[in-house]
């Protein structure tokens, strides 16, 4: 028996972006190693679609909401936070004031929980360095919720800045560009970070990371993260990283993101690559020492057009994400090695899918 649709437009999300819709996030976190959660607020900055819609739906999953509230004006808001399914978390109705402009802001106090499905928090012996913790994020495909309330479709999409406090002897990254960082006021061990994403994303995009982590500068717009044990062997496995984003540029469009960073994570990570905007998160399997692997690269690179820019609208349909990224992949091949290179990648991917075919059909 088929499931039934949690919304009209998307079957894996509780949020109704067709009556009231997320314009713009700021975030204000502060990240707890000691309890292994997140903790602080979200300004949501939501816009009705009709004049007879007087809440804003949205998607939370293992959320300890604490406080909701009108940002302009500080009145509290009553909210409704639904019981929660194994997979899909609760439904986050926030009721809006009756008399009130098509645009407000709501301010949402809450943290995570330690156990957020979205977050991968390292010991320190499970790092290379092993002197300091590890956060990680992974919110591809529907585990944004576990971060923060938000409308957890990628039909959304909103442009978002955020504050984050964290040890003041780590470093904390996210998918947008960095805006400085300064001493904690009121505690010299924090440090407090500033981030600012111009560009409309979805929430599966939404990424961060902290840890004891240093860079190489690989190119104009490019530096390559990792904790000092991997720093330089990235550095020179990634070296050709311009190269490709030239060619993408030459394919497509010209590159909207401003920085395209690199970021080698603990071998934990369980993808190849995640093409969260500014930053793309690899595993440190790429690090053969030959560039054999940088194709991987390649596909992700892709995704800053196909994916970033221009994204499937549910879940349903992720093969248009991706099947228009592997075909820029092997574009970007053909442009950096020659005709025959794509078409070597093509034979390969089409072994690969009747293989997948045969063990799935028989």
């Amino acid at each position: 028996m088929e499931a039934a649709r949690l919304s009209p437009g998307d079957p894996n999300s509780f949020s109704r972006p067709d009556l009231c819709v997320v314009r713009r996030i700021h975030l204000n976190l502060t990240v707890n190693f000691a309890l292994n959660i997140l903790s602080g607020s979200v300004d949501l900055s939501v816009e009705r679609q009709r004049n007879d819609v007087h809440s804003v739906v949205l998607d939370a999953k293992q959320l300890t909401i604490e406080e909701v509230h009108h940002l302009e004006t500080g009145k509290t808001l009553k909210y409704t936070l639904d019981g929660a399914t194994a997979s899909f978390g609760s439904k986050f109705e926030i009721h809006l004031p009756t008399e009130s402009p098509e645009c407000i802001t709501v301010r949402i106090k809450y943290r995570t929980s330690s156990n957020a499905s979205a977050l991968q928090w390292l010991k320190s012996e499970q790092t290379a360095g092993k002197k300091h913790p590890y956060l990680f994020s992974q919110c591809q495909a529907i585990h944004a919720r576990s971060i923060l309330p938000c409308q957890d479709t990628p039909s959304v999409k909103a442009p978002y800045t955020a504050e984050i406090c964290v040890p003041a002897d780590l470093v904390v990254l996210m998918s947008a560009v960095r805006n400085g960082s300064v001493l904690h006021a009121e505690d010299s061990t924090l440090r407090l970070h500033k981030f600012e994403q111009k560009v409309p994303i979805p929430s599966y995009l939404i990424a961060i990371v902290v840890g004891a982590l240093e860079s190489r500068k690989i190119g104009p717009r490019s530096h390559v993260w990792s904790e000092k044990e991997f720093v330089d062997a990235a550095a020179y496995e990634f070296s050709e990283t311009e190269e490709m984003l030239k060619a993408g540029e030459e394919l497509l469009t010209p590159y909207v993101w401003g920085i395209y960073d690199l970021l080698v994570l603990p071998p934990s990570f369980p993808f190849g690559g995640m093409e969260n905007p500014c930053i793309t998160f690899v595993t440190p399997t790429l690090l053969a020492g030959d560039k054999s692997l940088a194709n991987v690269i390649a596909h992700e690179i892709a995704h800053s057009w196909t994916g970033n820019l221009v994204t499937n609208a549910n879940w349903e349909h992720f093969w248009l994400n991706e099947g228009h990224t592997v075909f820029v992949e092997r574009k970007i091949a053909s442009r950096m090695a020659g005709e025959k290179e794509r078409d070597f990648e093509a034979l390969g991917g089409w072994k690969e899918l009747q293989g997948t075919l045969n063990l799935s059909c028989g």
